[in-house]
């Protein structure tokens, strides 16, 4: 029997009745318990703005290596802009991921508080030049898809059996961070290469829009890989390492990874949802059982971030130079 990953409608989340909300919130569990990865429809994200994106996500990585390089994100003190193919190892002791792309975040100007206290890749974006829709697009999107983080975040919330407003301070001006990612037919003589090695994604929530390519996979318990391929109108949803620590491992941050055998460009837009940075992260109590006690201590959102980054990068940099 092939394995797939649950749908969930979230639009209850909206109704004004707490039957339907609370429902959601035990779909919800269900998923977080089984795998940490689910699909999500009924998320009011217009169809228009989604096919734009992924329109001006192909017309970016279309453009010449000189355009892309002008804004590489080398130049930026916040992690902005564009990453080269191969730029990412996500696989310790695996080859390069065969895949590129761009990162963008809030806008943000020196003046801002977030700036000027010099929280974790805070401040202004990249913009690569010649694409006149591509700025507005993308700034829209991610302002739909924090706002589609808040609700799912209630949800969260719901599921785990706290007040729906449990994550509100979480929610206050979040970090958040739009990825596009182009993924390059596999090369058929590199039989080892991924588009994107296994590897858990770091923070609270990531919301991803995919092509209709396919090569998403996710890791079940007994080792065997399950495909979530693109549904129409629906996001993959998936949990971060931070929310496993926050729930003290009840809900889990699970291996994933993309392969692309399809001999087709694949285009992905993942969405990472992190919260705000001066939020501490300590065990929720009603994570522990009767006489358990938290693995991991109360950390902030950004100190977490920050360990995350240090433990990929810094350890991918190391065996770089042994290699």
């Amino acid at each position: 029997m092939t394995k797939s990953l649950p749908i969930i409608d979230i639009s209850g989340l909206a109704s004004s009745d707490p039957t339907d909300r609370a429902m959601v919130g035990a779909s919800i569990r269900s998923a977080c318990l089984a795998h940490g990865f689910f699909y999500v429809t009924g998320h009011g994200i217009p169809d228009g703005l989604i096919d734009a994106v992924m329109t001006e996500t192909r017309s970016l990585f279309d453009l010449p290596d000189a355009a892309k390089d002008a804004v590489d994100k080398a130049q930026s003190p916040c992690n902005r802009g564009y990453e080269q193919l191969g730029g990412q190892t996500l696989q310790p002791g695996a080859l390069p991921d065969r895949k590129e792309g761009y990162y963008i975040g809030e806008e943000l100007t020196a003046r801002d508080p977030r700036v000027a206290t010099g929280k974790f890749n805070q401040g202004p974006n990249q913009w690569p030049a010649d694409l006149p829709g591509f700025r507005p697009t993308m700034m829209a999107y991610f302002g739909a898809l924090t706002t589609l983080g808040d609700t799912l975040m209630r949800g969260m919330a719901l599921s785990l059996d706290l007040p729906e407003d449990y994550f509100a301070d979480f929610c206050d001006q979040p970090a958040a961070t739009l990825r596009l990612l182009h993924y390059p037919p596999a090369q058929p003589d590199v039989p080892d290469e991924m588009g994107a090695g296994a590897h858990t994604d770091f923070g609270g929530l990531t919301m991803l829009l995919q092509d209709n390519v396919g090569g998403l996979q996710v890791r079940d318990d007994d080792g065997s890989w399950i495909d979530a391929p693109p549904i129409p109108g629906a996001f993959v949803v998936n949990l971060g390492d931070m929310i496993a620590r926050w729930t003290n491992d009840t809900y889990r941050s699970t291996l994933h990874r993309v392969i692309n055998r399809s001999g087709r460009e694949r285009y992905s837009v993942p969405f990472f949802y992190t919260g705000q940075q001066d939020h501490e992260v300590a065990c929720i109590p009603t994570c522990l059982a009767a006489g358990e006690t938290a693995k991991y201590p109360p950390i902030t959102v950004e100190n977490h971030l920050r360990a995350m980054y240090d433990r990929t990068y810094k350890a991918a940099s190391a065996e770089t130079k042994t290699a």
